[in-house]
């Protein structure tokens, strides 16, 4: 499964190729958007919160898309050069959103859905803080984590109400930090490490 340091990357990447871009083409190869077509709105900005991305636009709407084991982006420029990812089945493909510069394609993404950026909560508000995201907070990370004192470190990082895309590396180096105060000390030195994640 993509990490959240792959997701974030992601995140960042499309927003740098789309956001401020007026969308000339949408395609959403699922049942329930198939008819949806977001052409002429403006994608403010694409934000990873954990392992989720959001596609915010101009009139208040989310595209929500969830990475999983097998998701990926693709974003090609509009001369063809690939710009990121790497070419997939084109039966793949699930999403795609289109600039008069670029063309961004999800293959393989899931949870996909459009809300009122309002109701994004919904959808991701159960996630703990994002160690690479806005609402960042040790002392909260710290906080969900030392509720259950008697959980295993690495299960209590994996666990997304306590911090949102966590990655099996950091639970490892985690792991590895045990001293006498035990797994309140283990999740300190995770949450310290925030400034070398980026």
């Amino acid at each position: 499964m993509p990490e959240g340091d792959t997701v974030w990357l992601t995140a960042d990447k499309l927003h740098r190729a789309l956001a401020g871009g007026r969308l000339t083409r949408t395609d959403f190869r699922l049942p329930q958007l198939a008819t949806t077509d977001l052409t002429g709105r403006t994608v403010t900005e694409v934000v990873a919160r954990g392992k989720h991305i959001l596609v915010r636009t101009d009139d208040n709407l989310t595209l929500h898309n969830h990475l999983r084991m097998d998701g990926s982006w693709t974003i090609t420029a509009a001369d063809g050069r690939r710009l990121m990812g790497r070419t997939h089945p084109a039966h793949h493909l699930r999403v795609l959103l289109a600039t008069d510069r670029v063309t961004a394609r999800g293959f393989r993404v899931h949870d996909v859905v459009i809300v009122p950026t309002d109701r994004e909560s919904e959808l991701v508000g159960h996630l703990g803080p994002d160690p690479l995201g806005a609402d960042w907070s040790a002392e909260e990370a710290v906080r969900r984590l030392a509720t259950d004192p008697a959980r295993e470190i690495g299960p209590a990082l994996l666990d997304q109400r306590n911090l949102a895309g966590i990655s099996v590396e950091l639970v490892t180096l985690g792991r590895g930090s045990r001293d006498g105060q035990g797994q309140r000390q283990g999740a300190r030195y995770i949450c310290a490490g925030k400034s070398s994640w980026r």
